[in-house]
């Protein structure tokens, strides 16, 4: 899955933008102008995700880009963390499994998953692989 959602800007009664995510109703944020709305969108979209995970919710897939939307990259690290969660909730392999198939503690494996904590990608993907699972990255034009 590619972790980058449709985002709707609106114009609001301040003369600023509001930012809100169809496939992620929680994410909302608003800023002065495009520019400022879409940089805070993407730590809203983050942040609402993380409680999915918190939540133990399914990630939703990111639905259709329909004209006049934006699409929001999820970070980096928490995307990797959020494909992380999904893979362990696919398979149904708990924290603890993990651990042993990875050779750490739990409470590691646990900071790991957690969006929240900050970790090193190298390290999810470790983990991905573990399950399975590789992790893509993509450089495109901003």
């Amino acid at each position: 899955m590619i972790y980058e959602y449709p985002c709707i800007l609106e114009s609001d009664e301040d003369g600023g933008l509001v930012a809100t995510f169809p496939d992620v109703p929680e994410a909302v944020t608003g800023g002065a102008d495009r520019s400022e709305v879409l940089a805070l969108a993407e730590d809203a979209l983050a942040t609402a995700l993380a409680g999915y995970v918190h939540e133990k919710r399914d990630i939703p897939e990111p639905g259709a880009t329909f004209p006049g939307q934006a699409r929001v990259p999820v970070p980096t690290v928490v995307a990797a963390k959020l494909a992380l969660f999904s893979a362990m909730r696919d398979q149904r392999i708990t924290k603890v499994e993990l651990a042993r198939r990875l050779g750490l503690s739990e409470s590691a494996v646990r900071k790991l998953a957690n969006p929240d904590h900050r970790s090193h990608v190298g390290q999810v993907q470790r983990a991905l692989r573990a399950l399975g699972r590789t992790i893509k990255v993509e450089v495109t034009a901003a």
